[in-house]
């Protein structure tokens, strides 16, 4: 069935029909599109466009639609265009004439609009509840590991010593960061498009703002063109994805670090690792490559919608089909990396032994030993310099900082005394960082409360 073909003579060449078919990919918000129509025909009777009649048998109709589709009885065939056509000609063999009123002061330019619109944001629904999933385990990661300590790095060389529940709270924060952005989308993207026709609203008495509480939404949306030709949520929701996707992909990567024989930080779970076919040794990170990998796929989606949109003229043109797909994979890909990002995090194990070793070799507590000449009378500029003298001195021993003697500190500078060995050990170099946002245990603890207020909200 197609709802355009009056004025034409001919039948469309089958490789026109293939290439114009949408309902391959738009099948997949059927459940949107039965919604969206139940508010409008509720809305036309309302308005007295339509019998309450019309109205019920249309009502019923489109839900025996979606209880077949859903149980399997009614299965989508290929024949039609798209869903819209899909359902409507079924709507229409079910309850006969009344069925052919469903369109009634409604195009399809503001159908699929809505659809999208409706589909977007039940996934954005998904999508938060899965961040949220991703918060809540890096919170329990955090509080357990209060006191395990590693070194913090910059430019991937170990720079000063701080806590696990430190490093984690950097992602933590990101993905808050992720979750709030998608609260923003939904809440900027909720009104409601239905009403507008294909570009210029309709003569018929439309109630748009009950439609759209019927629907959810905040109100309708206050330009028909715009609301036809807009596609800036489903930008900004790619680029949201594309953020989430590059934060999951820098966990990753440590993890694929840290899972190295080298490093040895971590030991991830068997559910979660892959074997050689060849080596039979090996256990592989799999599972954290893959999320890393997909990242592009996810950049290629929001790259992909920025070229299609950036020469469209107002107001709907059919480029814009070509939203649906990359959408609809962005997001599925996303849902599907958070989901096994946080399985895998909860069932990974930290070798706390082996990291606090690291920290302690790799001369991170360098800046704490130039502190301590500070704080007996050095200038900090002398400081460093006497502490680089030391490391210099520890790399050609082969030793590190703490297993220097008092007489060789004494050697470089005679300010060094027996405390500098306190000055320098991991415990008080990370827990003398007590102002907010450092890797103290004190500190930690008022963020970790912060946090859990704002999950709760």
């Amino acid at each position: 069935m197609k709802l355009w073909g009056g004025r034409f003579t001919k039948e469309t060449n089958q490789l026109v029909h293939n290439f114009n078919a949408s309902l391959s990919f738009d099948q997949k918000f059927y459940h949107q599109d039965i919604e969206g129509s139940i508010a409008h025909v509720t809305m036309l009777a309302k308005q007295g466009i339509i019998s309450e009649e019309d109205r019920d048998k249309i009502i019923h109709g489109l839900k025996g639609i979606c209880a077949d589709l859903e149980s399997g009885v009614l299965t989508i065939t290929a024949e039609h265009e798209d869903i819209h056509s899909f359902v409507e000609a079924n709507l229409t063999e079910r309850i006969g004439e009344a069925g052919k009123r469903l369109h009634t002061g409604r195009s399809r330019n503001d159908q699929v609009a809505l659809d999208m619109k409706l589909y977007t944001r039940d996934e954005i629904d998904e999508l938060t509840a899965l961040v949220k999933g991703l918060l809540k385990e890096l919170l329990a990661l955090m509080e357990k590991n209060l006191d395990t300590y590693m070194p913090g790095f910059t430019h991937l060389q170990k720079a000063q010593p701080i806590t696990l529940a430190h490093h984690a709270g950097a992602y933590y924060e990101m993905f808050d960061r992720d979750y709030s952005r998608l609260l923003d989308i939904r809440k900027r993207m909720n009104y409601c498009p239905l009403g507008s026709g294909a570009l210029a609203g309709t003569t018929y008495p439309l109630d748009r703002e009950y439609t759209a509480e019927l629907l959810g939404f905040d109100g309708p949306t206050l330009n028909s063109m715009d609301s036809v030709a807009d596609r800036d949520y489903l930008i900004e929701l790619l680029s949201a994805l594309s953020t989430i996707s590059m934060h999951l992909s820098r966990f990753c990567e440590e993890i694929i670090i840290w899972n190295t024989n080298e490093y040895r930080f971590v030991e991830i779970d068997d559910s979660y690792s892959t074997g050689s076919s060849i080596m039979p040794q090996k256990k592989n990170p799999d599972i954290a490559e893959l999320i890393r990998g997909k990242t592009g796929r996810v950049y290629g989606a929001l790259i992909s919608i920025l070229t299609t949109m950036k020469g469209i003229p107002l107001a709907y043109n059919k480029d814009m089909q070509e939203d649906k797909e990359l959408t609809f994979d962005a997001i599925d890909t996303v849902k599907g990396c958070l989901a096994l990002f946080t399985g895998m995090i909860s069932s990974m194990s930290f070798r706390k032994d082996v990291m606090e070793v690291s920290a302690k070799n790799g001369f991170t507590n360098a800046t704490d030993a130039a502190d301590y000449l500070v704080n007996h009378g050095v200038p900090f500029r002398d400081a460093h310099g006497i502490v680089g003298q030391l490391v210099l001195f520890c790399i050609e021993k082969g030793i590190a900082l703490d297993d220097m003697t008092l007489e060789e500190y004494k050697a470089i500078s005679p300010v060094f005394e027996e405390d500098i060995y306190d000055a320098i050990s991991l415990k008080t170099c990370v827990e003398k960082r007590m102002t907010i946002g450092a890797p103290g245990q004190e500190a930690m603890k008022k963020v970790i409360e912060i946090y859990k207020k704002k999950i709760e909200e």
